[in-house]
């Protein structure tokens, strides 16, 4: 656990100094505090009969240390001779989160998918989903080290990163005779397009909106941006995962061609059937990377079904090195319960991974769809700017992840949202 005590300490003060981590000590031995100038008492979360069992559940309500919720501990501070000793455990109170930890624990709040609730979480429950906590955590390390003479610089009240992020599931709907015929019988009204993509080309296609969605990427040139379009490559034995997609024929070279003009980055979306069996991870990476040419190092899990702490371990087997999957589809806020881009601990092994995780921040389908949020697109808006300042007053990293689909012309909302959420962040 050292290690992993070490990093917390680290990524809470958001400082690489080793003296400055060396003025924070985590032990409840009086012996040692005269060590440190600020001391967090452990709570009894990491006792080897405690740990692991739904013993070590955080009790609702939480605590409050300055406005801010306590998972462990007691939000209380005291002096002791030259060192300040902070009872509430936001060692223990960050691991649970960026672990995943109650996910584990919980392992029967499951939705028809597999999938963790977001509404059934701790984060939800205790009404922080949209605060990132653990950063949180860290501005009041920093406070108090600050107390006792060691200055660290606060971080920039402003969005380090954006990550304008794609899933594509499927490019184009027309360019299959399967298509023609479903717009003949089912939606006539589309016959004239459906005809005008089968013999015209892709980029006729209401599904291939992502000429759209690089010059809206584009407009943010002058902000730190990173695009990444992420393609699946597989499944089929799923319905989840239909219709089956040929990522190595003319209109996904065109696609591939169109990201790399546009400077924008092609992760793997690892279909649902990878979701349930882990090891076919790796062969999707290399189908990808064979398809697109393509070194491929960033994944994010179809429907968002990062379920258990395996699948985190296949994408270090696949020698992938960064997810952007975390986040709950049923509720947007930081499941992660912090905006920066934190080192995968595995709650089961105790390890502190090679893996970094990307939280992200909201997804178009949970603000609108019914069975999630249901929000109405000025609802949408409102949210998502709340996010999106929660970031920037962190100086953490920004993800939306924003489907093709979702930005047809004339098909709800989201179009018009994506289009005001860039203007929001060109500011």
């Amino acid at each position: 656990m050292n290690e992993i005590i070490s990093y917390i300490i680290q990524f809470l003060l958001n400082s690489n100094s080793s003296e400055v981590q060396k003025a924070v000590g985590y032990t409840s031995d009086e012996a040692e505090f005269h060590r440190y100038k600020v001391v967090i008492y452990p709570s009894d979360f990491f006792n080897q009969d405690i740990y692991g069992t739904k013993k070590s559940l955080p009790k609702l309500p939480l605590a409050n240390f300055e406005e801010t919720p306590v998972l462990f501990g007691e939000p209380k501070v005291e002096r002791k001779g030259d060192t300040i000793i902070l009872y509430a455990d936001i060692i223990a109170s960050t691991y649970f989160l960026i672990s995943r930890y109650e996910e584990m624990i919980c392992s029967d709040v499951r939705d028809t998918h597999s999938r963790f609730i977001g509404k059934q979480s701790l984060p939800f429950r205790a009404g922080f989903i949209y605060r990132p906590i653990v950063d949180e955590y860290g501005k009041l390390l920093r406070k108090l080290l600050g107390e006792q003479g060691v200055n660290i610089n606060e971080p920039k009240t402003e969005i380090r990163k954006i990550y304008l992020t794609h899933d594509v599931d499927n490019i184009a709907r027309y360019r299959r005779l399967r298509g023609i015929v479903g717009a003949l019988l089912k939606k006539p009204s589309q016959l004239k397009i459906a005809l005008k993509t089968y013999f015209g080309g892709i980029e006729n296609d209401p599904y291939f909106t992502f000429n759209w969605l690089l010059k809206q990427n584009n407009l943010l040139k002058n902000k730190n941006v990173e695009s990444i379009f992420f393609i699946k490559t597989k499944g089929g034995n799923y319905r989840e995962d239909r219709p089956n997609q040929n990522i190595e024929n003319k209109d996904y070279q065109y696609l591939y061609r169109l990201l790399k003009k546009n400077g924008a980055q092609i992760g793997l979306h690892t279909s649902y059937e990878a979701g349930i069996y882990p090891e076919f991870v790796f062969l999707e990476r290399q189908l990808l990377e064979r398809a697109s040419d393509t070194k491929i190092n960033c994944n994010r899990h179809h429907f968002l079904a990062s379920r258990e702490p395996k699948d985190m371990q296949a994408l270090i087997d696949a020698g992938i090195f960064a997810d952007f999957t975390l986040g709950y589809a049923d509720v947007a806020g930081f499941r992660l319960g912090t905006c920066r881009a934190v080192r995968w601990i595995n709650p089961e092994t105790k390890e502190l991974t090679s893996l970094v995780l990307h939280p992200l921040t909201a997804m178009d389908g949970s603000l609108s769809d019914s069975r999630y949020m249901n929000l109405s697109e000025s609802e949408a808006y409102d949210y998502a700017v709340k996010l999106i300042d929660e970031t920037a007053k962190h100086n953490g990293d920004l993800c939306l992840l924003w489907h093709n689909t979702a930005v047809i012309e004339g098909s709800g909302y989201h179009r018009k949202l994506y289009e005001k959420l860039i203007e929001y962040l060109k500011v």
